[in-house]
């Protein structure tokens, strides 16, 4: 990992550093808590107390602690947004219709965003013709160029569930849960609402259809299928871009031994990809029939009367 990282690391030692040290059994010595990642990494390779899946969550932090929330957020134009000016009522049915239990609530422009709201607050709201902006609660926001780490323990510092993710002109860029950030250092978390996805074998077959919203990295990872950069996070935005526009279900894009489909839309964002495996194996041309390869010579000399 390069230099860059090890600050990061140390400045939200308290997210994982700290962590790290009481799985190896590591006392913080006093007038320094902190420790650095060669360190810790080092701890990591001689201890013989983790087990594997210790082992992994550790070194996956550690590589991808130098990610930016830009890397990890939802994009804005996959955000689901409530308005100032919607009822209770309309933001339950909204809510429910996204699948979310946190919103952000806009005033106009999506640059504007004055809260965020949660489903179970609406959901005990015994007026619904309330004014959702009501029961808005404050929402952190957190510049794109911050790496996850630091994101993480400052949200978890601040008691910070949802972020607005702010670009360097000061406008909306996306948003990120404190649930992304965890998942981006320590694999996804699924509860008994999620569907468990199928796990990718080195070598192995890729799963039959992803979440749209799945970054490039966790794509990558779970499919062995490394997706080109570009202007997109998310295997939704990298189907948007490669199609050019907005798009239906059934449309697909073919990279290299897959064609990705489009399922399912979740309003106007791709909700489910369909991977299938395409056959590259080029096709040789069918030989030549040898009476019909070359034309029978006529010849041109009319037919006479015979005498």
């Amino acid at each position: 990992m390069a230099r860059a990282v090890a600050p990061a690391i140390v400045r939200a030692a308290d997210a994982l550093t700290r962590w790290t040290s009481r799985v190896l059994g590591v006392e913080a010595t006093a007038g320094r808590e902190q420790i650095t990642e060669a360190e810790l990494r080092e701890l990591v390779a001689v201890n013989t107390a983790l087990d594997p899946e210790e082992r992994h969550i550790i070194s996956k932090a550690l590589s991808r602690s130098a990610a930016t929330l830009r890397e990890v957020m939802v994009p804005r134009t996959e955000v689901w947004f409530l308005t100032v000016s919607m009822t209770v009522a309309e933001a339950i049915a909204e809510a429910r219709e996204a699948g979310h239990t946190r919103m952000p609530i806009a005033d106009g422009s999506h640059d504007d965003v004055v809260g965020f709201v949660h489903l179970r607050d609406l959901l005990w709201d015994e007026r619904p013709d309330r004014s959702v902006r009501e029961l808005s609660r404050e929402i952190k926001r957190l510049p794109a160029s911050k790496p996850v780490l630091a994101a993480l323990s400052e949200m978890r510092r601040e008691r910070h569930t949802i972020a607005v993710v702010v670009d360097e002109y000061g406008g909306t860029a996306g948003i990120v849960t404190l649930e992304d950030l965890i998942e981006e250092l320590v694999g996804e978390i699924h509860d008994e609402y999620d569907d468990t996805p199928a796990a990718h074998a080195p070598g192995g077959p890729a799963p039959d259809e992803v979440d749209g919203m799945l970054n490039l990295a966790d794509f990558a990872e779970r499919t062995g299928i490394t997706l080109p950069a570009g202007p997109y996070e998310t295997v939704g935005g990298f189907l948007m871009s490669a199609l050019g526009r907005l798009p239906a279900a059934g449309d697909s894009a073919t990279l290299e031994a897959y064609r990705l489909t489009v399922l399912a839309l979740d309003g106007r964002r791709v909700a489910r990809v369909r991977l299938t495996p395409v056959d590259l194996t080029p096709v040789d041309p069918a030989p030549a029939d040898p009476i019909l390869a070359d034309p029978i010579p006529v010849d041109p000399t009319p037919l006479s009367d015979p005498a």
